[in-house]
């Protein structure tokens, strides 16, 4: 038996068995965390530095690029050096760090695409007080909120896990730290404490998931009325990219933690956890920027001027 004060670092899960493999994953994870980087870095480099997109739906598009970087950057670089020199460990303190930044990043995106669908509701359903309840003070309110309650649920869901007894040995089911896994580890009885927190953010999450289906119904309720077929169109092309990535982000995640454990393999397991925690940092700047013409143009005003200064 062995505890939490005993074990120094902890074995993630290998990615492939062979070197050919390992090296093959490796390339991958590299491929995709480079388009993560440029894609969401274009984006805040377009959103600063252009005044035409100063305002609240790209305000808080910035703050989601900057969780997309934060989140694959907390697991992927890990997971590239593992691959690379054919090694599994990770330090306690390093898994700590990772599950700690891994939770502060998902939980604000999801609280930024929360305030997100709120912002499409009011732009849609009440265009005449969107200056008055989305006014500058009101979204750097609303996304300090988001960003203050994304870190307290990370320090607690990160202390509490670490503060546990560990009685399992120290192999992790996963390429990076995730608590579920960590639990698993844990003596019996002794992580109520825990499943009690990952409940109250379940119920916490389930709001902001019913926040949004609310809000989409009356976005698209109100889009059905307007006369031309225009107007629906501009409509739906503000709406769209942002549903894309709500459902990205939501599918992945609540399959790979709901599904039933008749289909679990380590293979299918393995295979969603790339799903929900690789892929949608490196997608969502191209779900965003196909269908928004603003941030095309200000995305290409930003490259002419960088070439000709250069």
């Amino acid at each position: 038996m062995s505890n939490s004060s005993s074990i120094s670092h902890f074995l993630l899960l290998a990615l492939a068995d062979t070197r050919q493999l390992q090296l093959l994953h490796f390339c991958l994870f590299l491929g995709i965390s480079l388009a993560a980087l440029l894609g969401n870095g274009v984006i805040i480099s377009a959103v600063a530095c252009s005044h035409l997109l100063h305002t609240p739906m790209f305000f808080f598009l910035l703050n989601l690029a900057l969780t997309d970087l934060g989140s694959i950057l907390t697991t992927v670089p890990k997971a590239m050096h593992n691959s690379l020199w054919n090694t599994r460990t990770i330090s306690y303190t390093g898994c700590a760090a990772q599950v700690f930044f891994l939770l502060f990043f998902i939980s604000a995106e999801f609280y930024l695409l929360t305030i997100m669908s709120y912002d499409r509701y009011v732009s849609i359903c009440k265009p005449l007080h969107y200056g008055t309840l989305l006014g500058s003070r009101a979204c750097a309110h609303m996304a300090a909120a988001a960003w203050a309650s994304a870190f307290l649920n990370a320090l607690m869901h990160t202390a509490n896990t670490f503060s546990l007894p560990l009685c399992h040995g120290n192999a992790l089911g996963q390429f990076f730290c995730e608590i579920p896994h960590i639990l698993k580890l844990s003596c019996s009885h002794s992580n109520l404490r825990e499943l009690g927190l990952i409940a109250v953010s379940v119920c916490l999450a389930f709001g902001c998931f019913v926040f949004i289906v609310f809000s989409y119904v009356q976005i698209f309720r109100a889009v059905l009325r307007i006369p031309s077929e225009q107007g629906r169109h501009k409509a739906f092309s503000t709406c769209l990219p942002h549903l894309a990535v709500v459902s990205l982000f939501i599918s992945t995640g609540f399959f790979a933690y709901l599904k039933p454990p008749s289909i679990s393999s380590p293979s299918l397991d393995l295979s969603l956890s790339i799903l929900y925690s690789v892929l949608p940092p490196a997608l969502n700047p191209l779900i965003y920027s196909l269908r928004n013409q603003e941030l095309k143009a200000a995305v290409w005003r930003l490259v002419n001027g960088w070439f000709r200064k250069h």
